[in-house]
């Protein structure tokens, strides 16, 4: 079984990182869509996309940001942790078939709250940076292991 295991607050230094990565699929940009209600075009109709500068889909910003928002939740600092705010800058689009490498890591500590800045930055297959942004999060002060949770399998039909 897997696990998500955190890093409290005082287990944490300024240079700690973790690194993530995900192959974009036409079906996440689709799932994405639905989820957020984000029908934009240039999302998800291919022959309108074309027509744009981006000349075909492309992910939605958003979805990075839910990247860097999972990656605090699961891996740095992990389980117990609360967003308090996220920054960002999109820099590149992404296509379904890129793949996203991300790397976190803790830029400053606030004793005050337990409070992280967490840095991130996702580049493509290519190594242009797609996204970049900070995070603030109230780091947990006490140390959680658990099993990772089994979701559904979630299909598409159109």
């Amino acid at each position: 079984m897997n696990y998500l295991e955190n890093k409290t607050y005082d287990e944490l230094s300024v240079g700690d990182s973790a690194s993530f990565s995900r192959t974009l699929t036409q079906e996440d940009i689709l799932l994405y869509a639905y989820v957020s209600g984000d029908y934009n075009p240039v999302h998800i109709d291919e022959e309108y996309a074309k027509t744009t500068q981006y000349k075909g889909t492309i992910a939605h910003g958003m979805f990075y940001a839910a990247m860097l928002s999972a990656a605090v939740a699961s891996s740095l600092p992990g389980p117990g942790s609360i967003l308090l705010s996220q920054e960002f800058r999109l820099r590149n689009p992404a296509r379904a078939g890129d793949t996203l490498n991300g790397v976190i890591s803790i830029a400053e500590k606030k004793s005050k709250m337990n409070i992280v800045r967490v840095d991130c930055t996702i580049k493509n297959q290519d190594g242009t940076t797609v996204f970049t942004g900070t995070s603030t999060v109230i780091a947990p002060s006490e140390k959680l292991k658990i099993a990772k949770a089994k979701l559904p399998q979630v299909t598409i039909s159109l």
